[in-house]
């Protein structure tokens, strides 16, 4: 199955740690991969780390600006290429957070996406997707689609993020 975590809200990625916990939970091997964040970024990451060891991996480069491209496009394909290597391991579910910003950013190119999206389909394997702004084609091969929609956030009154809430 293909499923996908998007919109504008705050959650998606803790909606993709909670897949990954339920497919655990149920004998599913996972593997977790991080597009954009560093490894020292979030709360979450520390735990997945715990869990899934060499199964989870953040490689991003941080905060992505255009000058930056070069840096975080070999980070995006570090990143596919241990994608791959999971699969090639066996495992039943792969989720690659923040993949679809990745892709509205040219970081990850549309046919690596659906590459990867043939081959978990083909391999019966589940792959789970999240990001802001999903693309009508990503949409249309989707089995499920969350759209994370922002009701209230204390960004809106000036808030800092807040450690074990937004990392």
């Amino acid at each position: 199955m293909l499923l996908i975590y998007t919109g504008n809200g705050k959650g998606k990625t803790s909606a993709c740690v909670g897949q990954a916990i339920r497919a655990m939970g149920q004998t599913l091997s996972v593997a977790f991969g991080q597009f954009m964040k560093r490894g020292d970024q979030a709360g979450e990451q520390k735990i997945l780390s715990d869990l899934l060891g060499e199964d989870f991996l953040a490689s991003g480069a941080g905060f992505y600006r255009d000058t930056d491209y070069d840096r975080h496009r070999e980070k995006a394909e570090e990143l596919l290429q241990w994608a791959g290597e999971r699969l090639d391991h066996g495992v039943d579910m792969l989720i690659l957070d923040e993949a679809i910003y990745a892709l509205n950013h040219g970081l990850l190119l549309e046919g690596e996406v659906r590459g990867l999206i043939e081959r978990c389909r083909d391999e019966d394997r589940h792959l789970v997707l999240s990001g802001r702004g999903a693309p009508a084609w990503m949409v249309e091969l989707a089995d499920i689609v969350s759209d994370i929609t922002e009701v209230k956030h204390v960004y809106a009154q000036g808030s800092k993020a807040r450690r074990g809430i937004e990392f």
